[in-house]
């Protein structure tokens, strides 16, 4: 397995696996829960450049020439930034009383979404993306990375702690209670 950093070509494989990441914060999102609706709001921002989903923010895992995992990071004192031609988006065509919370914050780099492919999960594929990035924003750059964990999901925060996450706080995105967690050096 390799992970390398996305590029736009690979946008078409990017969506649909950090959909099932997010499916329930995306149907918040754009106001009805319709999976084609969903993929295709994801997939026009991930083939775009500046903004919080794009390719430009994601790595991919690949292994015989497929891509199995992707996941989408970036500096969190720029999400104002990228985030803003999402609201516009979602504010001209699904709801114009838009203004999701912050999900993260300057001083960290913020794992948004990590989602592998259905035909290859349990395989530990979630884990090596994880190392991988811990191994390059945490040891290597020595940044503090961070994600966002549902505190209906302990299998997820189990795995987050495994790897040496802390719990830091909670936040609360689209009115989803979520437990907010960092790794630093």
């Amino acid at each position: 397995m390799n992970i390398r950093k996305a590029e736009k070509s690979d946008s078409k494989y990017i969506a649909p696996i950090l959909l099932l990441a997010m499916e329930d914060i995306l149907y918040k999102f754009i106001g009805k829960e319709d999976y084609k609706s969903a993929h295709d709001f994801l997939f026009y921002f991930v083939e775009k450049e500046n903004n919080q989903y794009s390719y430009q923010n994601c790595y991919v895992a690949e292994s015989e020439n497929e891509i199995i995992g992707a996941v989408n990071v970036y500096n969190g004192a720029d999400l104002h930034k990228l985030r803003i031609p999402i609201i516009e988006y979602i504010r001209l065509n699904y709801n114009p009383d838009f203004n999701p919370e912050d999900e993260t914050e300057a001083g960290e780099y913020y794992i948004d979404s990590l989602g592998i492919n259905p035909n290859h999960q349990g395989k530990g594929i979630g884990s090596k993306i994880l190392q991988f990035l811990i191994e390059k924003y945490v040891h290597k750059n020595k940044d503090i990375l961070g994600l966002l964990v549902e505190e209906d999901n302990p299998q997820a925060k189990k795995l987050y702690l495994r790897l040496g996450f802390k719990p830091v706080g909670h936040k609360i995105l689209v009115k989803k209670n979520l437990e907010h967690l960092q790794i630093k050096n």
